[in-house]
């Protein structure tokens, strides 16, 4: 088939500078959702019509298979598709989406594409408690006759339920028939899409319709008001299949997943926790309250405890992260790890069983096995211009407060005391310290207050 996204509209009510399709809905624009339910039908040709903001929307948007159409000036639905004839293979049937209406499912467009078949207007509708804004499917004898748009409806019409969604698939010589003789006098001066049904009557055309399973497939996105609901929506169908497939959430309308979230089994999360791009969460792994993770690994039976942040990492099985830890991208834990509470760490390889508990900054470095990292201990590994290594190997014991001034290597279970700062390599299995001397002065007083300045 052909689809078609219709997607130049400008969303003034959105109040912004972003054209409304590129707005995100859980870590995706409002396109982009589209175009991944419409690719999954794998269509012969993938047409999206632009107009505000079209630039902004082509750079945002990647796909070597979309054919881009431009739509200026903006005079409605039925304007909009007929920009997009010349791209279409008029061989096959032409599937209508819209860049705003960005949860349909693709087994209910399947639905829809079976109802036409072989050669109908299929339009997907939907029973609606308030049907204000939409336009009405009006029906003769159970037929579909024509679709009144809701300004131009009488009170009658409006009290009908029924309401056009836009979705529609149709045969494309047809389609370029009814769009080439569509009127716009009407309430708004515009070429309706809709009033393709009354040409199809015209012709005697079978009109054939589908439902949702959902009425918030079919929802679109006009303001920030439904962009918000939207979302509430989405996370809670997220929530949902998390749960079905064994997670357990502390509380499933408080999570978000702004991207893909994969779980083994016997996975836990706690409140508040925010997953964006991809992550993945092995067998019994288990994540603390207010945390987030963004395109990261976290192996077996490793705990991230509460208001960690990790950004491009990989951790090993049975590792301890956090609370208030912080993993930049590159870092890369082993089994049995431990990086505790104020600890950041920045493309850093830790080997099995090394651990940093306490206020450390680690970055550019490869540790090696159970090596100890002391409180305070920072790798200097910038000096304004390049980035250093630091290199700690195997069962190396780092006091506290030391800083390791990066090129710098660290032996095999060498010992830097504490407040040690290393500006060359220490000797394995050796005590290694730079200390100031100690000095008592006898006859230094504290300053008291209200007395003589000087």
């Amino acid at each position: 088939m052909n689809i078609v996204v219709l997607a130049a509209g400008q969303g003034k009510r959105m109040r912004s500078e972003l054209p409304k399709v590129l707005h995100p809905l859980a870590g995706r624009a409002l396109l982009g959702h589209v175009l991944a339910c419409a690719r999954s039908l794998a269509p012969q040709r993938l047409v999206v019509v632009v107009g505000h903001g079209a630039e902004q929307v082509r750079a945002a948007v990647s796909g070597d298979d979309i054919r881009w159409v431009m739509q200026d000036p903006q005079l409605g639905t039925g304007h909009a598709l007929a920009q997009a004839l010349p791209e279409l293979d008029d061989s096959v049937p032409t599937l209508v989406l819209y860049g705003d209406v960005p949860l349909t499912r693709v087994g209910t467009l399947a639905r829809l594409l079976k109802a036409a078949a072989p050669a109908a207007l299929g339009l997907l509708t939907v029973e609606l408690a308030d049907p204000s804004g939409y336009g009405r499917i009006v029906r003769e004898q159970g037929a579909i006759a024509r679709i009144v748009e809701h300004r131009d409806a009488d009170e009658r019409l409006r009290a009908i339920t029924e309401v056009n969604t836009g979705i529609l698939v149709a045969p494309t010589p047809a389609l370029r028939r009814w769009l080439a003789a569509l009127s716009n006098e009407n309430a708004q001066g515009e070429y309706y899409l809709t009033d393709i049904v009354a040409a199809a009557v015209g012709e005697g055309m079978k009109i054939a319709s589908a439902q949702p399973e959902d009425e918030w497939e079919t929802l679109g996105v006009n303001s920030k008001t439904q962009l918000a609901e939207l979302e509430r929506i989405c996370q809670r169908n997220v929530a949902a299949a998390l749960m079905d497939a064994g997670v357990t959430l502390a509380d499933p309308a408080r999570i978000d997943v702004r991207g893909e979230l994969h779980c083994g089994r016997d996975v836990a999360i706690d409140v508040n926790c925010v997953f964006e791009g991809e992550v993945r969460l092995a067998n019994g792994a288990s994540v603390g309250a207010n945390c987030v993770l963004r395109d990261c690994t976290v192996g077996e039976g490793t705990e991230i405890k509460p208001f960690t942040h990790i950004d491009g990492a990989t951790i090993g099985a049975s590792a301890s992260i956090g609370p208030y830890a912080r993993l930049r991208p590159g870092t890369e834990l082993a089994d049995e790890t431990h990086v505790g509470n104020f600890v950041e760490m920045k493309k850093t390889r830790m080997g099995a069983g090394s651990k940093a508990n306490h206020l450390a900054y680690v970055g550019d470095a490869v540790i090696g096995e159970r090596v100890n990292i002391g409180a305070g201990t920072i790798t200097c590994n910038y000096d304004g211009v390049n980035k250093y290594q630091t290199v700690i190997e195997d069962d190396a014991f780092i006091g506290s407060d030391s800083q390791l001034v990066a090129p710098v290597r660290v032996g095999k279970g060498a010992t830097l005391g504490a407040g040690t700062t290393l500006t060359s390599d220490a000797p394995a299995d050796k005590l290694t310290l730079s200390r100031a001397p100690q000095v008592t002065l006898e006859r230094w007083k504290r300053p008291q207050k209200g007395g003589k300045k000087h």
